[in-house]
């Protein structure tokens, strides 16, 4: 049996696949990557399927040691990892030897890394996928984030290696936004124009509240028209709410499925990767853009994202 062990465990490391979807109607939300992008690329460089499990590193990453050979492959944002003192690069496969030790510094760009294995992490599903889902502390490794000591099982993967390594020309295209395209929310129309200008012409600031439930904003206030109390509604990914303080808040993968504050607009699917990527302290602004846009966006990094990406 291949084993991880972790010696130091970083800020915030957790067990994540793509998610459980469906289950919003039962008041669970999806969780998953907060950079689906990166697990999917990391999986397919080791040979997974893109649903496999992986790690996710948030801010600062740790000290893992390995049992046996490995195949593995760091993708996302550069946390400065070495292997036994050696600098591993990112966006390529890569073979660990029994007793290497690899260590993964602080972040230099964005917020999170993924490390993936071949054969992906093996902990036991809860409504059908292993990703951690922290605030009701379900899914992953005992529904936590990984603590030292933790050992992660390896699931069985055939035997070689092939070295590959994601396009450049791929990763400049699915480079992470800091300015986010949106679409009008539900209630868009209870904002005033001068409320609406205002969301998509000032930069908002990513506070310390920020985390895989949501990301408050500061910046300018923005206020609806209607003081008539809303009616609690379902809510998506990505949601815009619009709290009584008129700071805004950005729904995230472990959003409640339900709320009652105003949904002024909702960013986009092909650009929820790089909300994964926001660091408290970061600046970012909103471009709205028609459905049709959005839904070709979408298609486009589909498109994109099921092409040969991978150079050997």
């Amino acid at each position: 049996m291949r084993t991880i062990h972790v010696e130091a465990p970083g800020l915030l490391t957790t067990v994540q696949d793509l998610g459980r979807s469906g289950y919003g109607t039962l008041g669970v939300s999806a969780s998953g990557a907060a950079d689906p992008i990166a697990l999917r690329l990391g999986n397919r460089l080791v040979g997974n399927p893109e649903n496999a499990a992986g790690l996710e590193k948030t801010l600062l990453g740790g000290t893992l040691a390995f049992s046996d050979p490995m195949v593995l492959a760091l993708t996302g944002c550069d946390f400065g990892t070495t292997l036994d003192g050696h600098a591993v690069p990112l966006w390529t496969s890569f073979e660990v030897a029994s007793g290497q030790k690899l260590q993964i510094g602080s972040t230099r760009t964005g917020a999170r890394c993924y490390l993936c294995v071949q054969g992906g992490i093996a902990v036991k599903l809860f409504l059908g996928s292993a990703s951690t889902h922290l605030l009701s502390g379900l899914g992953g490794l005992e529904g936590r984030a990984l603590r030292r000591g933790d050992v992660l099982t390896v699931a069985p993967a055939p035997p070689g290696f092939i070295h590959k390594r994601v396009a450049t020309e791929v990763l400049e295209q699915l480079a992470f936004r800091k300015t986010l395209r949106v679409t009008d929310g539900p209630q868009w129309d209870w904002f005033s124009g001068s409320a609406q200008d205002l969301l998509l012409t000032i930069p908002y600031r990513v506070t310390e509240e920020a985390n895989r439930m949501g990301l408050r904003l500061e910046g300018a206030p923005i206020t609806a028209n209607s003081e008539a109390p809303m009616i609690t509604e379902g809510v998506s990914l990505g949601a815009i709410q619009v709290p009584p303080s008129g700071q805004p808040i950005i729904l995230f993968v472990e959003q409640q499925t339900t709320g009652g504050y105003p949904k002024i607009a909702n960013i986009i699917s092909a650009d929820m990767a790089s909300v994964g990527q926001l660091r408290p302290r970061d600046e970012i602004r909103f471009e709205r853009i028609a459905m049709a846009d959005a839904r070709n966006a979408l298609a486009k990094q589909e498109k994109l994202l099921a092409s040969e990406l991978l150079n050997i």
